[in-house]
């Protein structure tokens, strides 16, 4: 059970990261920043803001792709994809209902964006006919398409296209308009698919034939392989991702060098975070009696609740807040720096840590009520 506890850990670790980059977007949105970050328009401490969380979704999705093959040894393939199928779907209809007001506070919103759910609800749809390719054809694919797809980085459509809305669910990060609904591809599937491809294979580390021993020193190898090629690739500025600049001085060199893309993800960005996210594995394996492994294991088993959780509570927080401040910031309620993001962070995850691990023990021991196990 210890390795699975590391991978609740490891979920509910992105998870609480993940809450710094929702305060930034609600309570300091009068400073946006772009994707890939401009270092000459942003601060070093929004950029290592924003920097810390990108994490987040590569992780997630990997380990949702881990978690479907762990089904997988418990229940045939038939009732895997089904499950897969039918949590996809569930994922899309939440993203465009609770999770669309819960991000505008109200609805239907002026534009809908199709953001992480959405994302993880279509890979979730492409892995459930994925999963019936042999292994080494579900390894092929993932890694042709997170190490190949900025080949076509370049490959635009217009939008009188009649491939217009499926490329720009795939890959073009783009608005389209349908039947008088505007709706915002944030996050393009196509290299995400790739990425939980990628975990459903790596599934497989966590066998309980596996030793812990080989398990963890695979961790540690992959990730720092992972580290030393994004390294190697990135200094040789020719592909993955927009080439970084050097400008003469340290602190902007070295925020242009690590100014990835995300929207749709590049091979350096998630060449160097899922490498990250192995580290971090390794170390929750190697501290499984360790407080902080029991806390993140806590957010890690109850996600989908701490996600509806922590954006209804900052959307509370931001109307009260408004409603008795009003904006300070343009149209804006914004805090005064970057700190208070931190600050907030703390508070916060303190405080929904308690109803977090209250749901999470519940659905442990009700496993029988089947709505739990969606989240």
């Amino acid at each position: 059970m210890h390795r699975l506890k590391s991978i609740d850990a490891l979920r509910g670790f992105v998870m609480v990261i993940m809450l710094i980059d929702h305060i930034r977007e609600t309570f300091y949105l009068h400073l946006q920043v772009s994707d890939p970050v401009d270092v000459f328009v942003t601060s070093p401490d929004l950029f290592y803001t924003r920097f810390v969380s990108s994490i987040c979704a590569p992780v997630f999705i990997w380990l949702t792709g881990v978690s479907a093959w762990l089904f997988m040894q418990k229940h045939s393939k038939i009732e895997t994809s089904q499950f897969l199928l039918k949590r996809g779907i569930f994922l899309i209809l939440l993203e465009v209902t609770l999770i669309a007001f819960l991000w505008s506070g109200k609805y239907p919103p002026d534009m809908f964006f199709l953001q992480v759910i959405w994302c993880i609800g279509l890979c979730m749809i492409a892995l459930s006919g994925i999963i019936y390719l042999q292994s080494w054809q579900i390894m092929l694919i993932g890694i042709t398409i997170v190490c190949g797809h900025n080949l076509i980085g370049g490959f635009r459509l217009d939008s009188d296209s009649i491939f217009y809305i499926a490329w720009a669910i795939l890959y073009q990060r783009e608005v389209f308009d349908l039947g008088g609904i505007l709706f915002r591809t944030s996050y393009p599937i196509l290299p995400w698919v790739g990425v939980i491809a990628l975990g459903f294979i790596s599934g497989s580390w966590f066998s309980k034939i596996i030793p812990t021993e080989q398990r963890q020193k695979m961790m540690l190898s992959y990730g720092f392989l992972g580290l030393f090629l994004f390294l190697f690739i990135r200094f040789l500025n020719f592909y993955g991702d927009h080439p970084w600049i050097n400008t003469g001085d340290f602190t902007t060199t070295l925020m242009s060098f690590l100014s990835l893309t995300k929207y749709p993800p590049s091979l350096l960005f998630n060449l160097s975070m899922l490498s990250l996210g192995f580290l971090f594995l390794y170390l929750f394996e190697k501290l499984q009696n360790h407080k902080i492994v029991q806390i993140m294991s806590h957010f890690g088993a109850a996600p989908m609740f701490f996600y509806v959780l922590h954006l209804f509570v900052l959307q509370i927080l931001y109307k009260i807040g408004y409603s008795m401040l009003g904006p300070n910031q343009g149209q804006y309620l914004s805090f005064s720096s970057v700190s208070y993001i931190w600050l907030a962070f703390i508070i916060l995850t303190i405080t929904l840590y308690f109803p977090t691990k209250w749901f999470a023990q519940y659905k442990q021991a009700n496993k029988h009520i089947a709505w739990l196990k969606y989240f």
